[in-house]
């Protein structure tokens, strides 16, 4: 991975999909990624579920016929990431070598049953290099999305930097968005329907929370957020459909430096939001802290990911000593207190630390 640019331009779409139709949506990207590649940027992000659209029905009642009709509609609208839709996503990012990630509804290939929230990374040569699905369907969208695994929850190295993905709420999870940390992410996207209000009142769960969310781990992080929200409007719902849609999702897209501070956007209504990232601004944000690196405390809390770093020091990954890391034994029983031995942690590890260990022990279980 190249960390020599002075900047990296990167986009953010910021547009309403042809919703319930993914066909006339994914033509509308297509458009799209050319306009955000005629920016000079690298990088092009879309909202999240913006094939065919963000299930805003999930928000209404369920107790209408209305309602499971544009259900039924949606998972017919859901697409395959082996179909002509996303091929032609990839051919267009080919086409003018430019990076794109972007949410859809992906219908189970197996069940055809089961939605997931997933965003596609699509690297400029043409063809998709993971796909992160929704960890957790957040509230009202758990009538709608399934859950799903940790298979895409990883880094791509695109020479200008690493580029992770996650949507919604699976941002505001602390650990799925520290193991992007840990691996190294620099330009990171948070793909969200797409609103930001002012402060709600007491007891108003949920609300938007998109700017607070991007900065925070941006500021975490060191990396670059791009948090891309689409639009829906009640004119870009069938008219049929349209008492379903309970809010209007206004956009407000915004690009977030390694200091937590808003450099591009608000955007506001369609548009195309582009922002210069300075790589010595990412530096220097990772000099004052590395929560993953000299910020953190491995010897004392520790996190398990199939993706993370490998290394040979003896915290983690393969080359970690595997007769370091048992089950802590504290002699009363699981986390248990023993007044007798005189503290919780008296018991001691249940197998001995590396060579040349001379930290404490570890407070938790691996």
């Amino acid at each position: 991975m190249s960390d020599d640019s002075d900047s990296v331009r990167v986009a953010i779409v910021q547009a309403s999909p042809v919703f319930l139709d993914a066909q006339a949506s994914t033509d509308k990207a297509v458009q799209l990624i050319g306009e955000a590649a005629d920016t000079g940027a690298v990088l092009a992000a879309f909202g999240e579920g913006w094939i065919p659209g963000y299930p805003m029905h999930s928000f209404a009642s369920s107790g209408s016929d209305l309602w499971w009709e544009i259900s039924s509609a949606y998972l017919q609208q859901a697409i395959d990431t082996t179909g002509p839709q996303v091929q032609a996503l990839c051919d267009a990012a080919g086409e003018r070598g430019i990076d794109v990630i972007i949410g859809i509804a992906e219908r189970d290939p197996i069940t055809q049953g089961t939605i997931y929230s997933t965003q596609l990374v699509i690297g400029g040569e043409g063809r998709v290099l993971a796909k992160d699905r929704k960890l957790k369907a957040s509230l009202h969208e758990r009538a709608v999305w399934g859950d799903a695994d940790t298979a895409g929850l990883g880094v791509h190295d695109r020479g200008y930097g690493l580029v992770s993905a996650l949507s919604g709420w699976d941002n505001q999870m602390m650990l799925p968005a520290y193991a992007l940390a840990e691996q190294g992410t620099q330009f990171h996207v948070m793909a969200w329907p797409g609103a930001e209000t002012a402060i709600p009142q007491p007891l108003s769960v949920p609300w938007p929370r998109q700017h607070l969310t991007a900065r925070a781990f941006a500021a975490q992080a060191g990396a670059y957020v791009i948090s891309a929200s689409g639009t829906m409007f009640k004119n870009d719902i069938p008219e049929k459909y349209r008492s379903l849609l309970t809010r209007e999702l206004t956009g407000d897209s915004v690009v977030v430096d390694p200091r937590g501070e808003i450099i591009a956007g608000p955007a506001v209504g369609e548009s195309i939001l582009v922002a210069e990232c300075r790589m010595d601004l990412r530096r220097a944000a990772k000099v004052a802290f590395d929560v993953a690196g000299h910020s953190g405390r491995p010897d004392l809390l520790r996190f398990s990911h199939p993706n993370a770093p490998q290394d040979d020091d003896g915290f983690g990954g393969e080359g970690a000593d595997p007769s370091f890391g048992g089950e802590y034994d504290s002699g009363y029983g699981p986390g248990g207190y023993d007044q007798e031995s005189q503290g919780p942690f008296a018991g001691g590890w249940t197998s001995e630390p590396p060579p040349g260990w001379t930290g404490g022990g570890k407070s938790g279980r691996r």
